[in-house]
């Protein structure tokens, strides 16, 4: 079996970021620190947002006071109409406007609410309980909005994340269940199953990303614990044999082999290559005798 290393990670990392810009005046929580849904990570300064709140409740008020003028006006009109002491057209004029003003203090309203929902934007709330694991800004900063200010890793699942070679993986499809120990103390160990495997191979490393989802880890394992998994190496018959014996039949390799005193061409497959040796994984049986230089005979042979 071949140890693998790794570490914990969250299975769930979100970015925490302002929705509006502004300068940073407090920040309340640091790398490391457990916070709960909806709490205050930092804030901004909110005076900006202040200004444009005030306003927008000023027109709110202006809108009021013109509504109520409106329908003033218009239960007059509905009073001398039907005594014939005003004119058709005084009468809908009065009724347009009441329209208009009942429509304008609607959106008036509307300005208010979304003047206040950008002053609540200047405080950065946890979107859910967990860890913070990374901060990106400072008290002070100028930043603009969604810019990433902290990292937070949910409560809930965590990975314990490998990278291993592909060659490893031949037999651990998705689903597998697996042991993962504590790096420094074996004995402490949880259940997992592997449950993501990058499909691409890391052109940096030649590895592939793992990630074994644990099912009840205890609490040694906290987030960036080192861990190990063992992996057993798939087992593969291959036949080893000098270039000298390689030849070609047709488009395909081929090796001559003795059969019954006389020599055939017989295709091989799977081959891999070495500075002074071949590797071949099909098309020779064990004990089969193969022609090489000088008519020596070379006794295939597995695992050499």
């Amino acid at each position: 079996p071949v140890a693998v290393t790794g570490d914990i990670q969250p299975r769930q990392l979100a970015q925490q970021s302002f929705r509006v810009s502004g300068k940073i005046i407090q920040r309340l929580v640091d790398t490391g620190d457990q916070v709960g849904a909806g709490q205050v990570l930092a804030r901004l300064d909110p005076q900006e947002q202040q200004n444009m709140l005030g306003s927008a409740q000023a027109e709110v008020d202006a809108r009021n006071a013109e509504l109520q003028l409106a329908q003033v006006n218009f239960g007059r009109q509905q009073k001398l109409m039907p005594k014939g002491y005003t004119t058709l057209s005084q009468y809908d004029d009065a009724k347009a406007r009441l329209h208009s003003a009942q429509s304008q203090l609607v959106a008036a309203q509307a300005q208010l609410a979304a003047s206040r929902d950008q002053l609540a934007y200047t405080q950065l709330r946890a979107s859910a309980a967990g860890v913070i694991t990374a901060r990106h800004a400072e008290t002070g900063e100028v930043v603009q909005a969604t810019t990433p200010i902290f990292d937070l890793a949910r409560d809930g699942g965590r990975d314990a994340v490998f990278n291993v070679y592909e060659s490893l993986l031949a037999h651990v499809p998705q689903g597998r269940e697996v042991t993962v120990h504590l790096s420094g103390e074996p004995a402490l160990a949880a259940a997992g199953h592997v449950r993501e495997i990058t499909p691409a191979v890391d052109p940096g490393s030649g590895t592939l990303e793992v990630k074994v989802g644990l099912d009840t880890p205890p609490d040694a394992m906290r987030l960036g614990s080192v861990v190990t998994i063992s992996l057993t190496p798939p087992v593969e018959d291959k036949i080893v044999l000098p270039w000298s014996a390689l030849f070609k039949k047709g488009s395909q390799p081929a090796v001559w082999v003795v059969e019954q005193e006389a020599v055939v061409l017989k295709p091989v497959s799977q081959l891999a290559y070495d500075s002074d040796e071949i590797v071949i994984g099909g098309g020779l049986d064990v004990g089969e005798r193969v022609v090489i230089a000088n008519d020596e005979m070379w006794r295939a042979s597995y695992g050499a």
